[in-house]
């Protein structure tokens, strides 16, 4: 899979899709892509969020591919 290298350095904005406290990991949903992310890529430290957030997000290169990190409340 190739990922167009400028994604990487955009904020972006979407909606938690879902997330598993229990796992750690959530889905960021931005239109029809969808991002991974893991609990400590939430900003403000509290390493959960509730499913439906709007979120900014930024994007870097994850141990799969591109995923979504410095989740922060949509502005």
């Amino acid at each position: 899979m190739t990922h167009d290298p400028a994604t990487a350095f955009t904020t972006r904005r979407g909606r938690v899709a879902s997330f598993d406290d229990h796992v750690g990991a959530g889905t960021i949903a931005e239109g029809a892509r969808t991002w991974s992310f893991h609990c400590t890529s939430i900003a403000d430290g509290s390493r959960t969020i509730e499913a439906g957030s709007d979120v900014d997000f930024d994007v870097r290169p994850g141990p799969v591919g591109l995923e979504a990190f410095r989740l922060r409340p949509a502005r």
